[in-house]
Parts: structure tokens; sequence; C-alpha cells
């Protein structure tokens, strides 16, 4: 995986395929002030490069009946890294959890965890993750409402080459 000098025309494509991954080339090429072919070869590049992870489209959570997400704080009994990976591991067949985050502090891993309902969650806590082993506690945190959901970071179209962080 190559490392690629941003300039100000990838921060622009960057930015634009982050708020809409679905834009064609024309119109992303138009947008960075170049014509389609170059675009396309920094789009290729940008990929290759490691900066583009990939393209997703974004669901409704709620039109698929899934009315519930939790956020569990979970602690284990161990922290060595192959009890760390194992979790990680075991975590990545279960597809009610869809973000999984390693944390430093009192909570070893942070799960965004989806549901039908409360209910259902239950018996995803009782028969799953607090059944796995290695497992101290979990401390459960319903969400309310989601008033933010902005993937990827914030980027600085306008930044100079030395405000690049590596």
């Amino acid at each position: 995986m190559q490392r690629v000098k941003l300039d100000r025309i990838d921060r622009r494509i960057l930015a634009d395929l982050q708020a809409d991954g679905r834009m064609t080339n024309v119109e992303l090429a138009r947008r960075a002030g170049i014509s389609a072919p170059p675009c396309l070869r920094r789009v290729r590049a940008l990929e290759e490069a490691g900066y583009i992870k990939g393209y997703h489209a974004e669901i409704e959570p709620h039109a698929l009946g899934f009315n519930v997400t939790v956020f569990a704080h979970v602690g284990l009994n161990s922290q060595a890294e192959a009890d760390l990976r194992a979790f990680e591991d075991l975590v990545l067949g279960w597809p009610e959890v869809r973000e999984c985050h390693m944390l430093a502090g009192e909570t070893d891993f942070l799960l965004k965890i989806v549901a039908h309902d409360w209910d259902d969650y239950q018996r995803f806590l009782t028969t799953r993750l607090t059944a796995a082993p290695n497992i101290s506690h979990v401390k459960s945190s319903l969400a309310i409402r989601n008033s933010k959901h902005q993937p990827g970071v914030p980027i600085d179209v306008d930044a100079g080459p030395d405000a690049e962080h590596e």
C-alpha cells in the first residue's frame, strides 16, 4: 500500500465521496475541477493507498425493524493479548454487534448493538454476550435517540500539505 501525498484535489475528492459515495465520476471530477479520466485515476490511487476503505449504503434501522440500539460496556477478566483477540474474533460472528471498540480505562470494549426490541437485546445479552468466555461484566446503555450521525472524519479541503497527519 503506497502512501499518496494529498493535495487540494485529493482532499476535495475524499470529502465529496465521503458525503456521497454514489456520486458519479463525472460529477466528482466537475467538483474537483479536473476532467473525468484523471479523477478516476486519483480515486483508484486513493483506494490503493488505503485512504478509501470501501463504499456502503446507509440503511435506516427502523425500516428493517431494528428499533433498539444499545451501547454495551464490556469488561473482561483477562486483558492478555490472546484473550482480547479471542473476544474480538467472537464479536465478528455476531451480526447484531455493528461496532466494537477496544478502550483504555475501566471498560475493555464498547459495543454498538442493534436489536428489534428490548426483549431481543436481553436474549442476546443473556445467551451470547454474558455467556461468552472471559466476560467479567457488561453495562448496557439504551440509546434514546441519535441527534448526529456523521461517519468518517472532518476533511479540510483547503488545508496545505503541511497540515496532514500521518
